[in-house]
């Protein structure tokens, strides 16, 4: 697949991580689908409406799908035992080569960043079991920002940013879901749309 890269004198890059970086998505909706079957959802998790949550914090995203099924949840217990589920099944994720290979070949010239709404555990467990945690030193997650503050607020770009020492508007962001392209293009930053659903395995790895 090629990537529609924007025009543009760019001084830094961010990356969004589940679903840009790491072919993750599928991992993570099984995770959820698992955590809310134990805690009581009592129903099957739609995955269109999962998708459409990409990048948003993962607590918020326990209380949103507990407000969409109408069901009263414990949004803490069910982050916490789907993050322990996600991370044991970890090692069968893939990198999505072409948004990596990009990453790999600006990074020696230009800061890079990941953002996203997973939480520092799991981000850099998610980096560093993919050989990633390496190439970027920046990494922002919700814990960096004010509560309800993660994507689509334009918080963790603009933070991202900062500690790159680049202007937003000299960013270019790699984001899958809406969340994230919203909060990036609030922040002022131009945007890259990966796919998070049909990568071949020649564009995985």
């Amino acid at each position: 697949m090629k990537l529609d890269i924007p025009a543009g004198d760019f001084a830094g890059y961010l990356f969004d991580l589940d679903g840009t970086l790491i072919d993750t998505m599928p991992l993570h909706f099984a995770a959820w689908r698992d955590a809310l079957r134990r805690c009581g959802l009592g129903r099957e998790l739609d995955e269109d409406y999962f998708y459409s949550l990409g990048g948003v914090p993962t607590l918020l995203v326990a209380q949103r799908i507990g407000e969409h099924y109408g069901v009263k949840l414990d949004a803490a217990r069910v982050e916490h035992v789907k993050e322990e589920i996600y991370l044991a099944r970890l090692g069968k994720a893939k990198l999505i080569k072409p948004v990596v290979a990009f990453a790999r070949r600006v990074a020696p010239t230009h800061p890079v960043a990941v953002v996203t709404g997973g939480m520092p555990r799991v981000a850099q467990s998610a980096l560093a079991r993919t050989g990633l945690a390496s190439l970027f030193s920046i990494v922002v997650t919700p814990a960096d920002v004010p509560p309800g503050r993660g994507k689509p607020a334009p918080d963790l770009f603009l933070v991202a940013a900062r500690r790159m020492g680049v202007a937003p508007e000299r960013c270019l962001v790699f984001e899958d879901a809406e969340p994230g392209l919203i909060g990036a293009r609030a922040a002022g930053m131009q945007v890259v749309r990966v796919p998070s659903r049909g990568w071949t395995d020649s564009e995985t790895a």
